[in-house]
């Protein structure tokens, strides 16, 4: 038996709603055909959003959604998309596919998506092939309520009101496709652009985002926050120039040059996969210890934009589109990735999964009228009962599974929250292919008056499809057994468990 320990006088931090942020970029059919149709579309549509995805996506109560990009956002002159949608400019997405971008969805088409969904706003601005100008009149346009050239531009545009803009990225991945800069060239190029990213309205702050490091580099992240982490010297001194910095880390099962199938994996690719996921834990602790030197007091939030797994595309799909099926093994490196982020919310204030519809780890995938919850999505539909909440301290013993010395994983993987309510909210993850676990819970020293579980389970490789969209679905889990301040039950093999706990 396996003991899970939860210390209800540990309270440890504020998990943002943010943690279970998402991403969507114009590339492949994430924004065409994945959450936009067009008003004129025959599939049911409300200003142009598909109300099927729009309906699924507000379950989840996902709380902030970033576009542009990703790659596109530092190819992207946002007048493109602005005015007429006729007369739009089209370009190709070099980025993604060589197809043609027309432009029809862009800053009010994202702002109407953000409002349909009632989540918060992130803006990736473009400083590979941008100008400061540009990024300082987009922020206007969206922003301001008053007189100027920008904001009368809003208004001809038919939106009298000025949007909220909750989160800025000044740049994406510029140490890559955003420019291939030095980290010391970026740091300086972040401190001019942020500058004229203005807060027109005060009690409407916009969070400025600093483009941060791909994966372990740690030379990255040292250099930026060394040149931004001080204050700005504004006016008031209010804040410094960075209130966040980026990760990005994808999940590979092998390598850039061949990263795996979605499917038809073996056992030994699925504990790899798992293994390389939990390689998170360190990225964020480590890129923590960083930011600790220069913030001590944690006002610079480490944001984890583009998370989750990438796959060898699905056979006879544009290379370009990055489409890949979901399977119970997406949802363990889900499950994994958001315990993590809880564990690390004094430092972790946003993730945002990539992608939201139709591309890499989706939660949704579409296909003409069609529409699929992956697996993916059942796990955060699950999680997101951690929201808002506190950080609960927790523990569970574990043993060290897997075929292969170098891909070994802890069988069991979880993090615990208190709701506004005061129940508790257990996230329980079974790592293993084969093995279920008889778990013995411990609410130390609490008596139980109510327990409540749901799971997810099913073969490591089962998905859903157009066919069959419901081979893997939440199911109520039944067998607790509940004594004093004590839970036990047996979670099976390749399971996520959520556990709602009331104490007495």
């Amino acid at each position: 038996m396996f003991k899970l320990v939860i210390d209800p006088q540990k309270e440890l931090g504020h998990i943002n709603p943010e943690l279970q942020g998402h991403f969507s970029e114009h590339l492949g059919r994430c924004i065409y055909g994945g959450v936009y149709v067009g008003e004129n579309s025959d599939i049911p549509n409300t200003n142009g959003m598909r109300n099927d995805v729009v309906s699924a996506l507000k379950e989840l109560k996902l709380p902030v959604l970033r576009w542009p990009g990703g790659c596109f956002a530092d190819e992207y002159h946002w007048k493109d998309g602005i005015g007429e949608k006729s007369k739009r400019k089209k370009m190709i997405n070099t980025n993604w596919g060589g197809v043609v971008e027309d432009n029809s969805f862009g800053t009010h088409e994202y702002m109407e998506l953000c409002r349909q969904l009632g989540c918060k706003t992130y803006i990736n601005g473009n400083v590979g092939s941008g100008t400061v100008q540009e990024m300082s009149e987009w922020v206007e346009y969206m922003t301001f309520d008053g007189v100027s050239p920008m904001a009368e531009l809003r208004k001809e545009n038919g939106h009298e009101e000025p949007w909220r803009v909750d989160f800025f990225g000044i740049g994406n991945e510029n140490w890559g496709c955003g420019g291939n800069m030095l980290p010391e060239y970026y740091a300086d190029q972040f401190r001019q652009y942020q500058s004229y990213v203005k807060n027109y309205a005060p009690d409407k702050k916009i969070s400025k985002i600093a483009c941060g490091p791909n994966a372990q580099d740690y030379e990255w992240m040292e250099t930026v926050l060394r040149q931004c982490h001080k204050l700005s010297g504004s006016w008031n001194g209010a804040h410094g120039f960075i209130d966040g910095i980026s990760l990005h880390y994808y999940t590979l099962p092998y390598d850039w040059a061949k990263k795996g199938a979605a499917t038809g994996f073996n056992e030994i690719e699925w504990y790899m996969t798992l293994s390389k996921t939990l390689f998170m834990e360190e990225l964020v602790t480590k890129h923590s210890a960083i930011i600790d030197r220069y913030d001590p007091d944690h006002k610079i939030g480490l944001i984890v934009d583009e998370w989750g797994t990438w796959y060898d595309v699905e056979e006879g799909t544009n290379p370009g589109f990055l489409y890949q099926q979901n399977t119970m093994r997406d949802a363990l490196v889900a499950a994994i990735n958001l315990n993590i982020f809880n564990k690390h919310c004094d430092r972790v204030k946003m993730a945002n999964i990539a992608q939201l519809v139709n591309v890499l780890q989706a939660v949704i995938l579409t296909e003409g009228e069609k529409i699929v919850k992956t697996p993916t999505y059942h796990v955060f539909n699950m999680y997101k009962h951690h929201q808002d909440g506190t950080l609960i301290g927790s523990f569970v013993d574990t043993k060290t599974i897997g075929l292969q010395e170098e891909y070994q994983v802890p069988n069991l993987h979880e993090s615990c929250s208190k709701d506004k309510d005061g129940k508790y909210h257990i996230t329980l993850a079974n790592l293993s292919v084969e093995e279920s676990y008889e778990i013995c819970t411990d609410i130390l020293g609490n008596e139980i008056a109510s327990a409540k579980a749901e799971i997810l389970t099913g073969k490591m490789d089962d998905k859903n499809t157009f066919e069959a969209p419901d081979v893997v679905k939440t199911l109520s889990f039944d067998t607790l057994s509940v004594n004093g301040d004590k839970i036990t039950f047996t979670i099976p093999a390749n399971s996520v468990i959520h556990i709602e706990v009331e104490l007495k």
